[in-house]
């Protein structure tokens, strides 16, 4: 199943927001009960210049797909299987019970693996995050929201180090949609994440300070106000909000506003989000 660039009103760039083509490589976005944001995560890395297949988990453990034929694997957001037995943790064990090898192998690759939301919560059921060792065990969680409730609403993030997932990025602004997105660790693994330069990017208020861990910049209570982290070797990242749902300038919760003071300034009305410009990393990284 490959998404395909839907008609955006006003958009008069290029159809894939500023790509000028379609890298070789492509994407597969993983599917399941309860994950729900296949689409829009395909059409923002179509739009970014790299297509993908959204594949049920089912499918790849029955053979009919194969990991090895992709560069890029993405965990959505969404509620997989309920989040019955906790959040990501049922998907989590079916990876880990059916295609674990296949998984190492497709990470021992240059390849990338992202995760967002969900997608975050089964890294890290898997250990695939932040993965100090090869030993993939669970050395962070993704609590209950301090809040006790669940979390909807626009986050300001900034990169808190350069990677390849940061680049070019001075701040996002995209929703968070979860009850436990609560990023929680040890002392010593927060200490580890710091010196190892793991830390993509934390909770911010609108001018760029620091959240503090105070409500609702911090939406979660997550420590250090941690939004998301990669792997060691930088080729995994897992984020909790949602870029790939704020990816045009009109899905931006204050955009009106923003609207109005572009035309009053005289400047052009942008198509897409500063959220494109985690994608169009992903794409550059393949394309170097």
């Amino acid at each position: 199943m490959n998404p395909r660039i839907p008609e955006r009103m006003g958009d008069t760039g290029t159809g894939n927001d500023g790509a000028t083509g379609l890298i070789r490589e492509k994407a597969l976005i993983m599917s399941g009960y309860g994950i729900n944001s296949e689409m829009e995560t395909g059409v923002a890395l179509l739009r970014a210049g790299m297509e993908s297949d959204i594949v049920h988990i089912n499918d790849l453990i029955a053979g009919k797909q194969q990991l090895s034929e992709y560069r890029l694997l993405v965990f959505p957001g969404g509620f997989s299987y309920g989040d019955d037995t906790g959040a990501g943790n049922a998907f989590a064990n079916r990876v880990r019970n059916n295609i674990w090898d296949d998984l190492l192998e497709f990470m021992e690759g240059d390849n990338l693996v992202l995760g967002i939301c969900n997608g975050f919560q089964i890294l890290a059921n898997l250990g695939l995050i932040p993965a100090f060792d090869k030993t993939y065990t669970r050395d962070i969680a993704l609590m209950p929201n301090t809040k006790g409730v669940l979390e909807c609403r626009f986050v300001t993030l900034k990169p808190a180090n350069e990677t390849l997932w940061t680049k070019g990025i001075s701040y996002l602004y995209c929703p968070v949609s979860h009850g436990e997105g609560n990023f929680s660790c040890s002392e010593t693994m927060l200490r580890h994440l710091e010196e190892n330069h793991m830390i993509a990017f934390t909770y911010c208020r609108d001018d760029m300070s620091p959240a503090g861990g105070e409500y609702p910049h911090n939406p979660n209570g997550s420590v250090a106000d941690i939004a998301a982290i990669t792997s060691l070797d930088g080729k995994v990242l897992g984020m909790m909000p949602h870029p790939e749902r704020a990816m045009e300038f009109v899905n931006l919760y204050d955009w009106p506003k923003r609207k109005e003071e572009l035309k009053r300034a005289g400047k052009p009305l942008p198509s897409g989000s500063v959220n494109m410009q985690l994608f169009r990393n992903i794409v550059r990284y393949f394309g170097e």
